[in-house]
């Protein structure tokens, strides 16, 4: 597969589609068995608090994963992604209720590279507070 998105066609400042997305404690669980992260902070409650954590916490390579699927949706091709790397600046705290939690993720074109390349940099909240910062993605374009 290759980008559906031309090089030419993209300019600095080019806003990509935004997307929510929902977590709930079922989502974590079926994450933790995919990925074999089976850390209790994960899943158990009283186990969050204990250690000082407000609740349950979705795993932070679950919401870096999350955050990329706005430029892979974009690019119509996972492998366009060059290069992505985040810091976690703050947990998504997932209530035990119908709703759970949102990750609402934006992102936009900031610079041009060479290659037919270009940086994306992303924003990642959950309940109003940026949980990645520092969210950045080289990606190839047609």
């Amino acid at each position: 597969m290759t980008a559906k998105i031309a090089y030419d066609d993209v300019e600095v400042g080019t806003e990509l589609p935004a997307r929510t997305f929902p977590v709930t404690r079922a989502t974590l669980v079926r994450y933790a068995g995919a990925s074999g992260d089976f850390n209790p902070i994960h899943y158990n409650e009283r186990f969050a608090k204990e250690v000082g954590l407000p609740d349950v916490i979705a795993h932070g390579m679950f919401t870096m994963a999350e955050a990329i699927r706005v430029v892979t949706d974009w690019t119509a091709d996972p492998a366009a992604v060059v290069e992505y790397g985040v810091r976690f600046t703050k947990p998504v705290v997932v209530p035990d209720d119908d709703k759970g939690a949102l990750i609402e993720v934006s992102a936009k074109v900031a610079a041009k590279l060479d290659d037919n390349t270009v940086r994306v940099d992303l924003t990642a909240t959950s309940a109003g507070l940026k949980v990645l910062g520092m969210s950045r993605a080289v990606v190839r374009l047609a």
